[in-house]
């Protein structure tokens, strides 16, 4: 290793080295001359010390150098620790401060998303409230349409049977006062007037019922003369708050006794606590106070006394349909063919399941509002008690081909018919089982896409039912 001041010592040495030659040679030269020879080595003898000190000096100067050295070399090695030191903490905080920087950045895309999903959630809550608010106003709007489409149709009903009494009011105004005797005193007097005024046969009252929950009356119309063997009765029931009078009216088979050869009955209902005259198509007393299958039943035997009574047929309007199939389900005697218009049976069939099949005839319409074509609805159903829930037309018309043992797959369209006067063209649709039904049994189904509860009806519509209740031998 090279030290400062190296050169001038190793020249001092070799000049002691040259010193020491020069001694050699003069002692070999000291024969030459002892006194010379004498001072010259006390000279050399004195440089040579000096020499040594200086060779002494020369290795001081060099140990001290040695420890500056030494000194400079631990220094420099903990400036290389410290170094590194700093070396470590400035890659630590460089390493801190992308960490640093890193978690800021993920902390300020969480609070960019989270306000973004606030931001999204207060969209959808005011989307929500508002979704809520315009289906509340739908609802509502839905509400006000059903009530003025149920008030369109109470109108709709109120102007069909306005059309249906203003022929015979346009009629009455000739012969004004017989008309008006025709209006006069209890709802017996005047069926009895009307079905001998014009329809010109034998007429007489029958009370009955008293045994069954309640008396009330009915009017037998006989063909005038009584024609020779056995005549039909046809029974006729008036809807839920009429009465015979008006039923007679309605469907005016009291203008053909006569002409056809039958025998009519026009009973009467009790009267409710409002004054409304109705039946019970129940199991004896269920909804009501009286027993119309014992009554009806009593009152066709007691009308078959008048007469040499043949097969008989019931035909009932509304209430008076239920109450028409019901005595089929009783299984009155002699019952030979059931027509229902706009009206059904309960839903429970299981009352019927002993009931020998008989001729069916339904009529409905299938804008029939107060008695619904397809049965009892979804919404009618939390209102209405199991045994208040009735089938639809087509449920009636399987159900009693099922009884008359036909072939459910049997079924055909006949020929249209044109009955009802509020509807331009033939507007009533027939269909009939024609295979495997019991002999002499007929099931038919008559339905109008455009017919309501209470339809225009006429001659046209009297004619053909009675040719059909007639044709059920």
């Amino acid at each position: 290793m090279k030290l400062t001041g190296l050169p001038s010592v190793l020249r001092n040495l070799v000049f002691v080295a040259a010193c020491l030659a020069l001694a050699a040679t003069l002692s070999a030269c000291a024969s030459e001359g002892h006194d010379a020879t004498s001072d010259k080595l006390l000279a050399l003898e004195a440089k040579l010390h000096s020499l040594k000190e200086s060779l002494e000096a020369v290795q001081e100067e060099n140990v001290s150098l040695q420890s500056e050295l030494a000194a400079l070399l631990e220094e420099n090695a903990v400036q290389k620790s410290e170094l590194a030191v700093l070396r470590q903490e400035q890659a630590d905080y460089i390493q801190a401060q992308e960490a640093q920087a890193q978690e800021a950045q993920a902390q300020e895309a969480a609070e960019s998303a989270q306000d973004h999903e606030e931001e999204v959630a207060e969209l959808e809550e005011g989307q929500e409230k508002q979704l809520a608010a315009l289906e509340e106003g739908q609802a509502r709007d839905d509400r006000r349409f059903d009530d003025l489409d149920l008030r369109l149709q109470e109108l709709e009903e109120v102007a069909m049977q306005l059309e249906l009494v203003l022929p015979a009011i346009e009629k009455w105004f000739t012969g004004m006062d017989e008309r008006v005797k025709l209006l006069e005193g209890t709802g017996i007097e005047r069926t009895l007037r009307l079905v001998v005024a014009e329809g010109g046969g034998q007429a007489q009252v029958i009370n009955y019922g008293a045994a069954y929950g309640g008396a009330r009356s009915a009017v037998l119309v006989l063909p005038d003369p009584l024609p020779e063997g056995e005549i039909p009765l046809i029974v006729s029931l008036h809807g839920f708050g009429s009465d015979s009078f008006f039923q007679g009216q309605y469907v005016t088979f009291h203008d053909r006794v006569n002409r056809d050869g039958f025998a009519l009955l026009l009973p009467n209902g009790v009267e409710n606590a409002e004054g409304q005259r109705f039946w019970n198509p129940t199991d004896g007393f269920g909804k009501a106070r009286q027993d119309d299958v014992g009554a009806l039943t009593a009152l066709v035997q007691e009308a078959g006394g008048e007469f040499d009574m043949g097969p008989v047929y019931f035909f009932g309007y509304s209430n008076g349909g239920f109450m028409s199939y019901w005595m089929a389900c009783q299984g009155l005697p002699g019952l030979r063919a059931v027509a229902s218009l706009a009206g059904t049976s309960y839903m429970d069939a299981a009352a019927c399941e002993s009931a020998p099949p008989v001729s069916v005839l339904h009529i409905h319409g299938e804008q029939d509002r107060v008695v619904r074509f397809h049965g009892s609805e979804e919404s009618q159903l939390p209102a209405l008690k199991p045994g208040e829930r009735y089938a639809g037309a087509k449920d009636m018309h399987y159900r009693w081909a099922e009884r008359a043992g036909c072939d459910a797959n049997s079924q055909k369209q006949g020929e249209n018919l044109d009955l009802d006067a509020a509807i331009e063209g033939e507007e009533t649709f027939t269909y009939r089982f024609t295979e495997g039904c019991a002999e002499g049994i007929t099931v038919e189904l008559w339905s109008s896409d455009e017919g309501g509860h209470t339809p225009v009806y006429g001659d046209a519509f009297a004619d053909a039912l009675l040719d059909w209740l007639l044709a059920q031998e």
